[in-house]
């Protein structure tokens, strides 16, 4: 079994949902994606119930990309937890068409990725917007505003920051469970002030201010009470921001970094729940410097 060509990504969480007022940013967690195209079947199941990398391939093929020959086969190493609204058809998505990229040779711009990757997720039924701001975390770091109405992925870019510093944070996810079923568009449109307060909260920058108010956002679109109580038990246990990530159902709280009791407070309190995994990461803070050169 021959490796063809590899790309790897990361995950990330909302800080402002797209489908809430038609704007979207997400920021990069440390949480790592692997994708190999392989020229025989991996002896490792591949999970992929939505069909997203077979969307991958369509969309390469779509935008005049060539294809290797021969049988195609994907490989697939994650950490991020599946359907939890931590982007991992997004990361997924990027890190497999970086893998086609590698095996064919080819150098694709970053905003030239992001639109296949967008085409690839709504193909597959696994975005409702496209995600480019889920991309563009997966590929870069840090966190990007974009325009989800614009028509690709450069001309939605609005707004963008390297995120909070990853010495000063520690983030803590706490993911509950499958999600029950995908929200729809109309499911966030009673829920504009939230998110309209997560927007004004980036333009100042004021990211984990932002996080917050756009968990709240989604807690009313999903009709999530017990996310409401359960993001509320972050604060009083000492967290400094808290939201529910994406269309959830995960909770990403953020702690300082020097505040080692108060981490373990909050990883302690989650942990109480059977139900519940609870994960410690970091930011990615994107690299500006070396973008420019």
């Amino acid at each position: 079994m021959a490796v063809l060509g590899s790309g790897n990504s990361n995950g990330g969480c909302s800080l402002l949902h797209a489908a809430g007022i038609g704007y979207g940013a997400s920021l990069a967690l440390d949480l790592p994606v692997r994708v190999r195209l392989l020229d025989k079947q991996s002896k490792r199941t591949l999970d992929d119930p939505d069909g997203l990398l077979e969307q991958v391939l369509i969309a390469w093929k779509n935008a005049g990309h060539p294809v290797p020959e021969g049988e195609l086969h994907w490989s697939v190493k994650s950490e991020i937890p599946p359907r939890q609204g931590l982007k991992s058809s997004s990361a997924v998505s990027v890190a497999a068409i970086k893998a086609l990229c590698d095996a064919t040779g080819l150098e694709l711009e970053n905003a030239d990725i992001i639109d296949i990757a967008a085409a690839a997720q709504l193909s597959a039924g696994v975005s409702i917007t496209g995600s480019y701001d889920d991309s563009w975390a997966a590929l870069e770091g840090g966190w990007k505003l974009v325009d989800a109405n614009a028509e690709d992925a450069r001309s939605g870019l609005l707004l963008e920051s390297e995120g909070p510093s990853s010495e000063d944070w520690t983030v803590i996810l706490v993911c509950r469970g499958d999600r029950e079923k995908r929200p729809e568009l109309e499911d966030f449109t009673s829920h504009q002030q939230a998110f309209a307060q997560a927007l004004n909260a980036l333009q100042e920058g004021k990211e984990l201010v932002a996080l917050t108010w756009n968990g709240r956002g989604v807690v009313g679109a999903l009709n999530d009470p017990i996310g409401r109580r359960l993001t509320n038990d972050a604060f009083v246990n000492g967290g400094r921001a808290a939201g529910i990530s994406g269309s959830g159902p995960a909770i990403v709280i953020f702690a300082s970094a020097v505040s080692r009791p108060t981490i373990e407070r909050i990883k302690k309190w989650y942990s109480k729940y059977d139900s519940m995994e609870v994960i410690e990461t970091k930011v990615i803070n994107a690299d500006f410097s070396s973008m420019d050169e």
